[in-house]
């Protein structure tokens, strides 16, 4: 064969070539071409996730050998069921019962002319008396209700109306008038804080009582003394705050964070300085229903029984409050990674393999943290050495499947 004819021969074969690397169309009954549809997509049957196998060969893990293990210090612990106490520490300030304190003032304009009280703390017992004023309003009054008692003898008396020539219509209307004028008088002294006995002392001597006497309502201490001897007093002003000290309130602040998990009924324990080594219990008495808008926190009340007034109004002592939440699914706070936008862990797979596992944390307390979702009990996670092994994941590409 010459050499025009190879090149002839090369050039049909190579033709053939292109014919046969085309697609080739089917033909219908007519000889017309169907053309090919675009975008035609291959489906292949999808590993099913019951399988083991596909599911193990889908689980994310990164392999690291005993050996390396050891050198960087990986420890493993088991995910547990734990019971769970959460202990709430602040500071709380102590103060006087609110229900316990009482205010001492004047009903009637007056001078003081007498105090049996000269100095701010010092300590009354229910009924003492605590001061003496002169009011001319008060002794006014007294004596109109001596003249009406003795108006009442005189209506009452038959022979007295029969010798003043009055009808017994006008005798009786007139007793009446009495009657109803001495229980006004009466009833003015008592809202006066005139006492029953000394009424019925005024009604026997047929005496006016110069001075209104002030007495204590409460046992206490005095913690406001506004008035001096001879001072003007002027009806509803205060001269004494009295405030019984015998049991106290502890007022504590609380964070908005930790407000969930307060209660009324909540045992505690206050410690203060002035009692170095003793611990005072007590519980939570009320919740106040604000929360303060500089702080971000919400003040308890609790209450505090007062044992030879040894503790004092505006002292400040340190409050713990325990509060015991079940048992939850915990692990400890150093198996977990905060990634910024999720917790992993790392799950030990065994033979070196550990999986990084996407959870959601709940509560912390004491070093560990609550796994709500993502974890089950007895599983193995990395607790030591965990960020080595996330630098190593990291390294090969292997990232967590999202929580779901």
């Amino acid at each position: 064969m010459n050499k025009k004819c190879r090149i002839i021969t090369l050039s049909f074969v190579g033709c053939m070539v292109m014919v046969l690397s085309q697609p080739v169309f089917a033909q219908d009954h007519s000889d017309h071409t169907t053309q090919p549809k675009e975008n035609v997509k291959v489906k292949t049957a999808l590993p099913q996730t019951n399988s083991p196998e596909k599911a193990t060969q889908e689980v994310p893990q990164v392999e690291i050998t005993s050996e390396q293990q050891n050198l960087i210090g990986v420890k493993t612990v088991k995910v547990a069921l734990r019971p769970v106490q959460k202990v709430i520490r602040t500071i709380g300030r102590v103060e006087a019962d609110e229900g316990r304190q009482a205010t001492i003032n004047s009903k009637v304009e007056g001078w003081i002319e007498k105090l049996y009280v000269e100095t701010t703390g010092s300590h009354v017992h229910k009924g003492e008396p605590l001061a003496e004023i002169y009011s001319p309003e008060l002794v006014a009054t007294q004596q109109e209700f001596l003249n009406a008692l003795k108006w009442t003898k005189e209506s009452s008396d038959a022979n007295t109306a029969n010798k003043q020539g009055a009808t017994p219509e006008l005798s009786q209307m007139l007793a009446k008038d009495a009657t109803a004028m001495l229980a006004a008088s009466r009833q003015r002294l008592l809202l006066w804080d005139i006492s029953a006995q000394q009424i019925k002392n005024i009604e026997e001597s047929g005496k006016t009582i110069r001075t209104l006497t002030l007495y204590s309502p409460v046992s206490g201490f005095i913690t406001q003394k506004m008035v001096v001897a001879g001072m003007k007093v002027m009806p509803g002003e205060k001269l004494f705050d009295v405030a019984d000290l015998s049991n106290l309130w502890v007022i504590a602040d609380i964070y908005e964070s930790e407000l969930a998990l307060i209660k009324v009924g909540n045992k505690a324990l206050i410690t203060l300085a002035y009692l170095p080594g003793k611990e005072l219990p007590s519980q939570i008495d009320y919740i106040y229903p604000s929360i303060s808008a500089e702080t971000r926190t919400v003040k308890v009340r609790l209450k505090l029984a007062n044992l030879n007034n040894q503790l004092k109004p505006q002292m400040f002592g340190n409050v713990e409050i325990k509060i015991n939440l079940g048992r939850k699914l915990m692990i400890p706070e150093s198996a977990v990674i905060d990634t910024g936008k999720g917790m992993v862990a790392y799950v030990d797979l065994g033979n070196g393999a550990f999986e990084p596992r996407e959870i959601k944390a709940g509560l912390r307390t004491d070093g560990y943290v609550e796994v709500l979702r993502g974890l089950t009990e007895g599983e193995k996670i990395v607790s030591a050495a965990n960020f080595l092994v996330d630098s190593e994941a990291q390294l090969k590409g292997v990232k967590p499947l999202p929580l779901k």
